[in-house]
């Protein structure tokens, strides 16, 4: 009697993930965009799907390069950037935040009077990226211990920027890590900074600002700079999923 096989199971994210991204509130995301210069997505990933991607680091062919926080006084602390071709699920969600998150992109730099160089689809823009010097992939996964931290930067790789990104937890906090809030920090015109602290649940994504954004002011529109990091992990094991919307020269 012939063998009867049983169809492969196809990777979680196939059957969940990236189709959640267009189920989005995208209106009141873009509220709150507005209002907090950050974002919190609902459910993106499983926990399995998580489990997978977190599974991603210990697989050094899939990296172009590994940064060591501490060695370059960026915090403590490790992340890997993928290399290209990135895993298809991180491009497949990069490919739907993108449209996504165009529209918001480009309000703002109207907002701002600024320019909007940002093309239709994420393939046209990444081609203006390389045409430009920036060749090198961005999507990165990034692993806290305890004591880790990041401190407060921008990733900004070369004069091509997309002015938002996302980041996704794959690890339950208050059960799989303690502490590790994602920080945002926001100079106000004429005014002290603001501080924004979110601790991610696993498989949701918060979307932030990349460089700056429109704040307004008595005189219309100002741009407000900001920068982003991670407070001390205190426990634990924390991994997320980082993606930027423009590569690197």
């Amino acid at each position: 009697m012939a063998e009867i096989r049983q169809p492969t199971r196809p990777p979680a994210w196939q059957a969940r993930g990236v189709h959640q991204v267009d189920e989005q509130d995208w209106a009141g995301l873009a509220a709150e965009l507005d209002a907090q210069g950050c974002a919190l997505t609902g459910p993106l990933l499983t926990a399995e799907q998580c489990g997978e991607v977190a599974a991603f680091y210990e697989q050094e062919a899939l990296f172009r390069s590994t940064v060591d926080m501490a060695r370059h006084n960026f915090g403590s602390g490790q992340y890997k950037y993928f290399q290209a071709p990135v895993p298809e699920v991180v491009a497949r969600l990069r490919a739907a935040f993108y449209p996504r998150l165009l529209p918001i992109a480009r309000d703002w730099a109207a907002r701002l009077r600024k320019p909007a160089p940002w093309p239709d689809t994420l393939a046209e823009w990444l081609g203006m990226c390389h045409e430009a010097g920036q060749v090198r992939s961005t999507p990165i996964l990034l692993r806290y211990r305890a004591g880790d931290w990041n401190a407060l930067h921008r990733d900004l790789y070369g004069d091509l920027v997309f002015p938002l990104q996302v980041v996704i937890g794959l690890d339950v906090p208050g059960a799989d890590y303690t502490g590790g809030e994602f920080l945002l920090v926001e100079q106000r015109p004429r005014a002290q900074s603001r501080g924004t602290a979110v601790s991610l649940p696993q498989g949701h994504g918060l979307i932030f600002t990349t460089r700056d954004r429109p704040l307004r002011s008595v005189r219309g529109w100002s741009t407000a700079p900001v920068r982003h990091g991670v407070s001390s992990v205190r426990s634990g094991l924390r991994h997320t999923l980082g993606l930027v919307f423009h590569d690197a020269s």
